[in-house]
């Protein structure tokens, strides 16, 4: 007989921890197939994009093979889907002039393809705007604050060393409001190795269309952040929104009125204000709700017997709420389990369990050894909140190679500043045919 394949598409927190869970339902099962699919061949531990982006921890330090957590896991591809055939039951990976395109063909299906940077159809900032959503923005991030140190160093011009030293962050949330935290922290630190800048050239602002940052975070929380972070030096713009980036200037106004316009000059704008799910999601046959597949209770499609959708790219409403379920990696690791456990009792004849979410808490890093936790309802702040943290996500780093670097390079970061080098490694070829800095290039291909 046949073996049964169950393909998951995407290798995030949602795609992982559902086909980990699936390894130790079907570990002793001959005739099932596990196969995943992912962009990249690792798992990237998000929750600590702002501190590779800060120079803290080493770039590799938080990205796991997924060959080396997935050990039971029959096939695995490299590659981006490009379409969702649910009729044919198959999945269509892009090709390009190196690597062939590929079709898969499945009998149960979770899709768990994440979400992407949103815009909001502004095209300049998507054009000039630095993200936080992956390894090389990080990276490419760090190389650019450390790039505008170096111009700013021998700029004679104030006005332009001050528009190259001023770092504008836009949205509130967790992204935001911890990368603005660790650029401070790397802006500080490195402040000390250039003779012409002085802490008064720096600016790091953060933009946001809510009246706080951090929601979701009690108010008491959310004043102890806004006040250890103006502390720090970072100006917190609330009910602000972006009209514009052209790379030099941003356009930001009221959320109120829109009266009040404004300008801040800068050369660098990190946007961390919204996700939308992958193109590929709202290019299939799937039902969607704006933009994300429709689910059941169950996270199965409806339509499709035998398709599941998990994460970022799963439409379920919150029953508590109203609303959709948020798009966060503890929701996703939530849903991946369940979902697991249906597709599993689906295969096996039996009965699915309906998904139901119980947060056990949220923490956020604002900086310099302080955080705010709010942990099973106990609200925590400072140093303890801090710990709390890189404890907690130390631990769900699922390698102990992974996790014993990262633990280094914050023993270190202890003893030492930040290193300024600035890695001109991540290449990619212009239409032109010349090698350049992935930050200088414009158009690539």
């Amino acid at each position: 007989m046949a073996k049964k394949r169950v393909l998951v598409l995407g290798g995030g927190f949602a795609g992982v921890g559902c086909i980990r869970r699936l390894e130790s339902y079907l570990k002793d099962d001959p005739e099932v197939e596990l196969v995943l699919v992912s962009e990249d061949n690792f798992l990237l531990f998000t929750p600590m994009l702002p501190q590779v982006a800060s120079g803290m921890i080493g770039t590799r330090h938080i990205v796991v093979p997924i060959r080396d957590i997935c050990k039971k896991t029959t096939v695995f591809y490299e590659g981006r889907v490009k379409s969702i055939d649910p009729y044919g039951k198959a999945a269509n990976l892009w090709g390009s002039r190196g690597r062939r395109g590929v079709r898969i063909h499945y009998d149960y299906l979770v899709v768990a393809l994440g979400s992407e940077t949103n815009f909001f159809g502004m095209g300049n900032v998507e054009r000039h705007a630095y993200t936080m959503k992956t390894l090389d923005d990080a990276a490419l991030l760090r190389n650019r604050v450390v790039d505008m140190l170096e111009q700013a160093e021998n700029e004679t011009d104030t006005v332009r060393r001050r528009g190259l030293l001023t770092f504008v962050v836009v949205g509130g949330g967790f992204a935001g409001v911890e990368t603005a935290g660790e650029l401070m922290d790397l802006l500080v630190d490195a402040e000390g190795r250039y003779p012409h800048i002085r802490r008064e050239d720096i600016r790091v602002a953060i933009v946001e269309a809510l009246p706080a940052i951090l929601p979701g975070f009690s108010e008491k929380l959310v004043g102890f952040a806004h006040e250890k972070l103006t502390g720090r030096g970072v100006e917190i713009m609330p009910e602000t929104a972006v009209v514009d980036f052209d790379g030099e200037e941003v356009i930001v106004k009221g959320v109120g009125d829109g009266s009040d316009v404004r300008s801040i000059v800068t050369k660098t704008l990190i946007w961390t204000a919204g996700v939308t799910p992958a193109n590929t999601i709202k290019r299939s046959v799937l039902r969607t709700e704006r933009g994300r597949i429709v689910v059941n209770e169950y996270l199965e499609v409806p339509d499709f017997a035998g398709v599941f959708a998990v994460g970022d790219c799963a439409s379920l409403q919150d029953p508590s709420t109203g609303r959709p379920y948020a798009p966060t990696a503890q929701i996703a690791e939530s849903q991946a389990k369940t979902a697991a456990h249906n597709l599993y009792m689906l295969m096996r004849g039996g009965r699915g369990r309906k998904f139901d979410f119980r947060t056990r808490g949220q923490m956020a890093i604002i900086g310099k050894r302080a955080g705010i936790a709010s942990v099973f309802g106990i609200n925590i702040s400072g140093f303890l909140a801090w710990f709390l943290w890189r404890s907690i996500y130390l631990a769900k780093i699922p390698n102990l190679e992974k996790r014993t670097r990262v633990l280094l390079d914050w023993t270190i970061d202890l003893f030492f500043d930040r290193d300024i080098a600035r890695l001109r490694a991540v290449r990619r070829r212009s239409k032109g045919g010349e090698y350049k800095d992935l930050d200088e290039v414009d158009d690539l291909w």
